[in-house]
């Protein structure tokens, strides 16, 4: 069977009823040059539609915060298995006004706050020169669009995510920085999985759901022991459960889309100026050597 879809789900894809999914076929964790990747999971859709599942955080719950995934393995593992089209999922915190708990946002654009985190796979300093414009795959930005549009869900069309490092929430003038430098959310997770899938010519979209507001968005009093400690109101926990119960079903209607759709678009051939060159032929394994 080939396998050229994978789904990476964020916060919350533990809790999902997993019926969503399709059949489970199998489980594999991949050896890679970055160490183990994270377990993939085989499934196959309504008997039409094979696919893997990847969680960023672990299984279960939210073992592992973002500064600590394990991305390139997990994205090397992915490509090593053949996929060629990512989805992923995140759950950021609103900066523009416009954006609220438990909407959705096809993000397009990107800034990078992130330190520390291995973030290429060309740290011999041979290749990995990349544009990065257009920042996520256009043709899986379209799926997502498509699938939401259909289902009648609405969302934002657009939308810059910036990635943090974390683990810790942002501050709020560190909050007030980003809006003055265009971001309309803030996450933690997106970074460096685009730019990795990219420089291994994979597609990556990103659907995300909104979790929260940011910090000094909206006037939000301190909460003991609860989630976000108090940027997410009470009245707005069903919205963001809604949202992403709702990832169970989208996900696997927005991969179907892609697998009817040819490969258009510049992610897969994000190194040809490289293989053009004669750096590099067209074995990826080779690329990081």
């Amino acid at each position: 069977m080939d396998f050229k879809l994978a789904l990476i789900g964020g916060s919350g894809i533990y809790n999902l009823d997993r019926a969503y999914w399709g059949k489970k076929l199998k489980t594999k964790i991949i050896s890679t040059p970055f160490g183990d990747s994270a377990p993939i999971h085989v499934y196959l859709w309504k008997n039409e539609l094979p696919y893997v599942l990847l969680s960023r955080h672990v299984e279960n719950s939210y073992r592992t915060t973002a500064p600590f995934i394990n991305y390139r393995a997990n994205i090397w593992a992915l490509k090593e298995i053949g996929i060629e089209r990512i989805l992923s999922w995140s759950g950021p915190g609103a900066i523009n006004a416009a954006y609220h708990p438990g909407d959705y946002v096809v993000a397009d654009d990107l800034l990078d706050f992130t330190k520390n985190r291995p973030n290429t796979f060309y740290t011999n300093g041979r290749v990995g020169f990349i544009r990065q414009n257009p920042v996520f795959c256009p043709q899986v930005g379209k799926s997502l669009i498509d699938t939401l549009k259909a289902e009648r869900l609405s969302y934002h069309q657009g939308g810059a995510y910036a990635c943090t490092q974390g683990p810790r929430l942002e501050t709020p003038a560190e909050i007030r920085m980003l809006k003055i430098l265009g971001a309309d959310m803030v996450g933690m997770t997106v970074v460096p999985e685009v730019f990795l899938a990219k420089e291994l010519e994979m597609c990556y979209g990103v659907l995300c759901y909104i979790t929260n507001y940011a910090e000094g968005v909206k006037i939000m009093p301190y909460k003991k022991g609860v989630l976000f400690e108090g940027t997410l109101k009470e009245k707005h926990e069903d919205l963001v459960d809604k949202a992403l119960s709702n990832m169970g079903y989208i996900a696997p209607l927005v991969l179907r889309k892609l697998a009817g759709m040819p490969r258009d678009c510049p992610c897969k051939d994000s190194m040809l100026r490289y293989k053009l060159r004669g750096d590099i032929d067209d074995d990826f394994r080779k690329w990081i050597i």
